[in-house]
């Protein structure tokens, strides 16, 4: 099968370039070409003869919106040429003008867009300005671009719900959860002294972008007040965040642990009792994944994509963000009332817990991730219909705007 994927990025360390790396290298294991159609590839992949990488520079024009343009109009002109010599084509999102087999949609616009934390509701400036227009653009052609697709890959259950809300039909969704690496994130006991974090207590983790109130630290600092025996570290880049001047507001100083932007999660999650983070909106979130793959006890939130995974075995899901109260009886249920470090039945319940996170990590591993995209794709090539390229029909012409994004910005 010649396979042609179209992505920013296709590498570690990046989120959906981390789902597309683990994707090509599957398709290079079974002896299927591939066309990237890619900025930035990781460097193994470019000695792949199995591989053609058809660069796509955008570095260098100003914004997120003008570059997404430019890789829109050159893949897309690329894929007009050459499209009869592909026997399927994999995007992300409205990041081309041209349709394709396969979309896999890891954030809807049209939702982050009514979202109550959308960041033109709390930036009053031109900043926020530009963020509404980069979210209206995209919520309105990433549509188009859905409606030509044969199949549309949603990353967890509340994005295909939120794809059924704009009108893409159920029938033509799969759901194919984000994978984790289930040997960097791996359940055991790091040294907390060595990674800067308080020793001898209660310690649970929060962990994401700290800079807006979108993964809503503030609930968590506000219900900590009312959980006197637990310490948190929060890893997150410091630099414009209002929070630790909360926490300073708060008497929480002495124990809430801001350890800045850190590459070493795998071992601080190694380190933290458990994992706290409801979102107030998340399409799916690794690092919820990587939190249960470390054998963490995780308490998140429905607006949090990726919680339908957490199971009353191994943490708690709140039906509403914003509840203080809720959170903070959810963090009490884990501490000791009366002791400074677990002890007895509760160090016993997060043990129990602890393990079935890790059973639930299990069960979506990068390689089965990857493994289930690439069978959909041999599924759909093997079937005539979606693999003719002479049907003129309005669902296989080109888009006709140049918009196209796969996240927010």
């Amino acid at each position: 099968m010649k396979l042609c994927i179209v992505t920013h990025k296709i590498k570690k360390g990046d989120g959906q370039g981390r789902v597309n790396y683990e994707v090509v290298n599957e398709a290079i294991r079974r002896g299927h070409e591939l066309t990237l159609l890619a900025s930035e590839v990781a460097p193994e992949l470019e000695d792949s003869s199995q591989v053609n990488w058809i660069k796509i520079p955008v570095k260098g024009y100003p914004t997120e919106l003008v570059r997404n343009f430019i890789f829109a109009q050159k893949s897309a002109d690329w894929l007009r040429k050459y499209r009869s010599e592909i026997d399927l084509v994999k995007v992300n999102g409205a990041i081309n003008l041209a349709a394709a087999d396969v979309n896999a949609v890891h954030f809807v616009h049209s939702s982050w867009l009514r979202s109550p934390v959308h960041i033109s509701r709390n930036r009053r400036d031109l900043y926020g300005l530009y963020q509404w227009l980069f979210t209206a653009f995209n919520a309105r052609w990433e549509k188009q671009a859905f409606q030509k697709a044969q199949v549309v890959v949603a990353v967890s259950q509340k994005v295909a719900q939120e794809l059924v809300n704009i009108g893409v039909p159920r029938s033509r969704i799969r759901v194919i959860v984000n994978g984790v690496d289930l040997e960097e994130f791996t359940p055991g006991q790091s040294d907390r002294q060595k990674l800067g974090l308080p020793e001898n207590v209660n310690l649970a983790l929060f962990a994401g972008d700290i800079r807006t109130p979108r993964k809503n630290l503030d609930t968590v600092l506000h219900a900590l007040v009312k959980v006197p025996n637990l310490h948190l570290a929060v890893v997150g880049h410091i630099e414009g965040s209002p929070f630790p001047q909360l926490a300073a507001s708060l008497g929480l100083s002495e124990r809430v642990h801001f350890v800045g932007y850190r590459r070493d999660i795998a071992e601080i999650m190694r380190a933290v009792d458990l994992f706290v983070f409801p979102s107030r909106y998340e399409a799916c979130t690794l690092v919820l994944l990587e939190a249960l793959s470390s054998g963490l006890p995780v308490i998140t939130a429905t607006a949090t994509g990726g919680a339908e995974l957490v199971t009353p075995e191994c943490g708690i899901v709140l039906p509403d963000s914003d509840d203080i109260d809720g959170l903070s009886t959810a963090l009490m249920s884990f501490v000791s009332p009366d002791a400074e470090r677990l002890v007895g039945r509760h160090r016993a319940l997060m043990q129990q817990m602890g393990q079935a996170a890790r059973s639930v990590a299990e069960q979506y591993s990068w390689t089965t991730m990857a493994q289930t995209y690439v069978d959909l794709f041999e599924e759909l090539s093997k079937n005539a219909e979606h693999c003719s390229h002479t049907d003129l029909s309005p669902s296989t012409r080109p888009l006709t705007l140049p918009f196209g994004a796969t996240g927010a910005n």
